[in-house]
């Protein structure tokens, strides 16, 4: 059987593209965890699909950086499934441990994804600190004015629904309730 494993680290970012693939190479079933980063132990989707696998079943994931950010995650993961006799499957990297070829490219793959992410961190921190030190803004530009915010609090406080607010001013009821803070 093929379990099928989708993650989005934000609320923002969409699963389509994800479920897709995994739709498309078969997977029987699909667990899914958003606005969950990879970093995070607990992960209800992820411990639903491993909970799920039996001896020679297929653990499937779009991305390897799906699964975890560190390399001593992805291999700790992937030892317990093959402790388990349960396989793993990457589509974009395409790799597969059903085979012992494909062992190595995890493991060859997962030094190289942890090495990619330790760069586009000191390429990001030597941004900032640049940005910084020129006083530029970091970050991203507020979605929500001063004043807006304090509309939005207001409103809040005479009970109107976070959901409505979101619509009118064109946000997520997340950034409305942060605006509360």
């Amino acid at each position: 059987m093929l379990i099928g494993y989708a993650r989005v680290s934000t609320d923002d970012q969409n699963l389509e593209l994800q479920l897709a693939a995994l739709k498309r190479v078969g997977c029987d079933r699909v667990f899914q965890d958003a606005g969950v980063s990879g970093k995070v132990a607990k992960r209800p989707g992820l411990d639903q699909a491993l909970a799920e696998l039996n001896r020679g079943d297929t653990l499937v994931v779009w991305r390897l950086d799906r699964l975890g950010r560190s390399l001593s995650h992805l291999i700790e993961t992937i030892g317990m499934l093959e402790k388990r006799s349960v396989h793993f499957r990457s589509l974009t990297e395409t790799i597969d441990t059903s085979s012992s070829g494909g062992r190595l490219v995890f493991h060859l793959m997962g030094a190289m994804a942890e090495f990619e992410h330790a760069l586009i961190s000191e390429r990001t921190k030597a941004g900032m600190a640049v940005a910084k030190r020129d006083g530029r803004p970091i970050g991203r530009p507020p979605r929500l004015s001063q004043t807006q915010k304090d509309e939005i609090r207001c409103c809040l406080s005479k009970g109107a629904a976070p959901s409505r607010l979101a619509e009118r001013y064109g946000v997520s009821t997340t950034t409305i309730i942060r605006a509360k803070a």
